[in-house]
């Protein structure tokens, strides 16, 4: 590790919360219908969908919206992804997708995961990258953000019967937040080489004479609004390693900053619309502390080397480099991997498999711990606010009082609630790698030994189920039984979770909002951020740290007794 190192990540961490300020009141501005540029579109999208934005919607009628919407969308990729090989904007000819591929795509795009078991400019035309994946990179973050905006508003005012309008609120995020941005880092993106273009790939003659095949497409904007959306699925297969979705340090600094301002936004975002902008402050320190506590972890980790290679009497000074680019840098990888994996992101700039054993144990157990640091656009502000109630429950055991959040008593439906909610990931993520481990079909898909190919099936189903996307490379995704299992954990993670908040959305909203005491418990000081952050690392270790033990935690141990996999 090096100052200049710390300086890059300081320097970038500060742009994001410099520009998530104003960005969270600009939300909380679009969520109320105080921004009125794109009015005309809005009201004619509104016009040809027939509906009313003024009609409010409670937490059922809010949800059962979402849903339709999503299961719609789910279909119309599905179909376009079977249908891919007779559509146009086809130049290289790709056949349609098979059967089982297309369902973990359109399952994976639709809940905001953008996990990829195939290779984007091997597999995808232009039209499947623009119009079928690049759209749910929007819908998908605007359904995050619309949801998130409803948990807010449970906890704004007293005895509400709605959450707001789910089209209204849907419509407006991709208009007046989603679309501007990625315009604007599309088109930074565009300026610093990366492609945007309808042309076929081309091919080149290299030194040695070969012929290479170098693809191009449509990429820049595609490559920021899954930043900007936390999606994460790459245009190309190995996402932002490859030079032209990762051209320089100074696009991923970008791309850093693009997956990171929304989530951090949003939080101040609840404090603007709850009425009180120290509670989003509260919840923001929380997040920004996770963050760069783990990207120092993940620094120190690959700064010190492997220890093999140490051993051999590699320049202990170099680091671990394996898997990285040197045009990065390993602060920016280390901050890039925090950040991507606690933004429910999944986008890479660096190859997880080879990153030392504790190395890769951060970003798996940032996932772990909810994708609530920061989390996704919009998921990741509902689900600290799940665990905020949880906190402030425990709190209320110590003191041996009943619990408020912001006004709102939390009762044992709303625990109860919570608790479903929280315990929705690891019954996904140890269910389903429990069972693949041992049927023979399945571990035939991991490509490493020993505690290793653990860690391989673990993070893939831990990817899958917290909707980051990302994975450690060697495990062959593409196989009937990953597929349809890894989908199935991508909805669990998604919409299992979604259900049960919703319904905790719904019970607050209802009850009265008391004013604050002398007993009342301060949600925005120093006391309840640390209590906040104790229960999300308490739960997460407690439910996931016995497997970690067995995969990259033992890994550890055997590659410093000189023995690898």
């Amino acid at each position: 590790m090096t100052l200049l190192g710390w300086a890059q990540i300081a320097l970038v961490l500060a742009s994001v919360i410099a520009c998530a300020i104003p960005l969270a009141r600009y939300i909380a501005a679009v969520a109320a219908g105080r921004v009125t540029f794109l009015a005309p579109v809005e009201r004619a999208i509104y016009g040809l969908a027939g509906i009313d934005p003024a009609r409010g919607m409670g937490w059922k009628g809010y949800t059962l919206a979402m849903l339709a919407a999503n299961a719609v969308g789910f279909l119309i990729l599905y179909g376009q992804l079977r249908l891919q090989g007779l559509l146009p904007l086809n130049p290289q000819g790709f056949d349609g997708i098979a059967p089982w591929l297309a369902f973990n795509t359109a399952v994976s795009f639709t809940t905001n995961t953008n996990w990829q078991a195939y290779s984007g400019e091997s597999a995808m035309s232009y039209l499947s990258q623009m119009w079928g994946l690049v759209v749910h990179n929007f819908t998908s973050a605007a359904t995050g953000i619309a949801l998130a905006l409803a948990v807010s508003r449970a906890f704004a005012a007293g005895a509400l019967k709605e959450l707001g309008n789910f089209w209204a609120d849907f419509v407006r995020m991709n208009l007046y937040v989603l679309l501007p941005l990625a315009i604007v880092v599309g088109l930074a993106f565009v300026a610093m080489g990366m492609p945007q273009t309808l042309s076929a790939y081309i091919e080149a003659t290299t030194l040695e004479g070969a012929v290479q095949t170098i693809p191009l497409g449509p990429a820049a904007f595609q490559i920021a609004i899954k930043h900007l959306g936390t999606n994460g699925g790459g245009f190309f297969g190995v996402n932002a390693v490859h030079p032209f979705e990762g051209p320089s340090a100074l696009a991923t600094a970008l791309q850093i900053w693009s997956q990171a301002v929304i989530p951090f936004a949003l939080a101040l975002t609840f404090g603007h619309i709850v009425g009180d902008v120290r509670q989003g402050r509260a919840l923001l320190a929380v997040m920004v502390g996770f963050v760069v506590v783990a990207t120092g972890l993940i620094y120190a980790a690959e700064a010190g080397g492997n220890a093999l290679h140490l051993a051999a009497g590699v320049d202990p000074t170099q680091g671990n480099m394996e898997g990285k680019d040197v045009r990065f840098g390993m602060a920016l990888v280390a901050l890039f991997t925090a950040t991507t994996t606690g933004a429910s992101c999944g986008a890479v700039n660096a190859m997880f498999d080879s990153f030392t054993p504790l190395g890769g144990m951060i970003p798996l157990f940032l996932i772990q711990l909810g994708e609530v640091l920061p989390g996704g656009v919009g998921s990741g502000l509902y689900g600290i606010l799940v665990f905020a109630l949880l906190a402030v429950f425990v709190a209320g055991l110590m003191v041996g009082r009943t619990p408020e959040y912001l006004g709102k008593k939390v009762q044992a439906k709303e625990v109860k609630l919570a608790m479903l909610a929280v315990l929705v990931l690891p019954a996904a993520i140890l269910g389903f790698t429990a069972i693949s481990v041992v049927l023979p079909f399945a571990v035939s898909s991991i490509q490493d030994a020993g505690p290793h190919g653990l860690s391989e099936m673990l993070y893939a189903y831990t990817s899958a189920a917290g909707n980051n996307g990302s994975a450690f490379g060697g495990l062959t995704a593409d196989t009937p039984w990953l597929n349809t299992t890894l989908g199935i954990a991508m909805l669990l993670g998604r919409f299992a979770y979604i259900v049960p908040v919703m319904a905790i959305a719904g019970s607050l909203a209802a009850k009265p909002k008391l004013a604050v005491s002398t007993g009342t418990f301060p949600t925005h000081g120093p006391l309840f951020i640390g209590l906040l952050a104790g229960v999300i690392l308490i739960l997460g270790g407690l439910q996931f740290m016995p497997a970690l033990a067995l995969g990259p935690v033992a890994e550890h141990f055997v590659l410093a007794a000189g023995k690898t996999f």
